[in-house]
This record gives C-alpha cells, structure tokens and sequence, in this order.
C-alpha cells in the first residue's frame, strides 16, 4: 500500500486526513517562510502560498530520500507527500501567524466584520523505488467572513493563545468558530487541507484516493 507522509506540524490538518480514512506519517520540513516569502518578490497571492507549500515538499522530500531513516522506508519505495500552507489575503495583504497577542488583536480589529480569502496552497510529490518521480502544486481559496466582534471578545480570545499559531488568527474548528458568520468554499481548505483538491493532485501523480482509505 501507498505511504502517506504529511509535511506538516498541524494537528487538525492531521486530523481532517485521519477523519477521511488515512493513516499518516508526520515529518516537518525545516524552512524560514519568512525569507522564502522575501525571496517571492511582488508575485500574485495564490503563487505565495503555493510556492511555500512546494519548498516544504522539496524539503520533505529531500530528507526522506536522503538520510536513511528506517522508518519511511516504505515510503521511499512507494509513497506521497503531501504539504500545505495558508495565508489570509485582507485588502491585497498576506497574513500568516500572528505569533505575539499585540499582532492577533490588531489584525482582529481590522478583520470583524469584514471578509477575507484564505489561501492554501498544496503540494502532491510521489515517490517510487528511492526517487520522486512526479510533483503538483495547486491552491485552493475560500471565503471567511468574520463577525463584528467587540474588543473584549477579541482580547479575550486572543488571551487564549489559539490565534498565535494559525494562519489569519483564527479557527475554523476551535475556540475561532464562534467568531466567524461563516465561509463561503471548502471548509476543510480553511482548517488546513482541501480534501477535494488533494484527491485531485493525487490523481495527477497516478494515485487514486481510495487506495489509500485505511
């Protein structure tokens, strides 16, 4: 059976693959998005995040095939890679991780009641017999519309320290729900990974999702 490897560090992307019935392996590229970003240059949005989700596969990729780990053996000789990142685009802007609460507030000020895009880029790479042999990239985007929330509600929610470590500073499956009027695409592109358009990739790489159903 096809090996499944997630290059991602996400639980909840984590758990949308393991809720849709398959079994990763977990390994988390080691990349500065920051420079990666800054390298990109005035590129259009959607490019941005699907560039990112491509070099966290390269690097994936890369120490799978290189160091010898027994443990993605398997995948070596017949496996995917599977990759993601996500960014809120907000009047021509990208926004990642907040990571400090004085960053999560001001953003939410400037989000409640407005609408956004969140982007996710993702990366499909096979490997067969010690090699990759094929790799698409695409992006997926889906509107958030975000309710017209008090300051309180945004300290408050801040104070819990969820939105420091997503994308756009918020959730669409945790304490973030209930700040959110709703989404308007593919819910699960906006927790982390698109299952419609991942089973697309696959299929462009010659794997057929039901395959890989544990």
């Amino acid at each position: 059976m096809t090996t499944v490897v997630l290059g991602s560090a996400s639980p909840a992307r984590r758990r949308v693959l393991r809720d849709a019935g398959l079994s990763p392996q977990v390994l988390i590229a080691d990349l500065d998005e920051d420079a990666l970003i800054d390298e990109m240059g005035g590129i259009a949005p959607a490019e941005v995040v699907t560039r990112l989700a491509r070099a966290k596969g390269e690097a994936i990729v890369s120490s799978i095939l290189s160091d010898g780990d027994p443990g993605f053996a398997d995948a070596r000789a017949d496996g995917v890679v599977l990759t993601c990142d996500s960014m809120l685009l907000l009047d021509g802007e990208l926004s990642g991780k907040p990571h400090s609460p004085d960053v999560a507030v001001a953003r939410w000020r400037r989000m409640r009641g407005r609408t956004g895009h969140l982007l996710t880029g993702h990366c499909v790479t096979r490997l067969r017999d010690g090699a990759a042999v094929a790799s698409v990239a695409d992006h997926k985007s889906t509107q958030v519309h975000f309710s017209d929330v008090d300051d309180a509600t945004i300290d408050r929610y801040v104070a819990t320290g969820e939105p420091l470590k997503v994308a756009g500073a918020f959730t669409l499956d945790g304490l973030g729900g209930w700040l959110l009027d709703g989404i308007t695409g593919d819910p699960g592109s906006v927790i982390g990974i698109s299952l419609p358009l991942t089973r697309q990739l696959l299929a462009r790489v010659g794997v057929d999702v039901t395959d890989l159903w544990t």
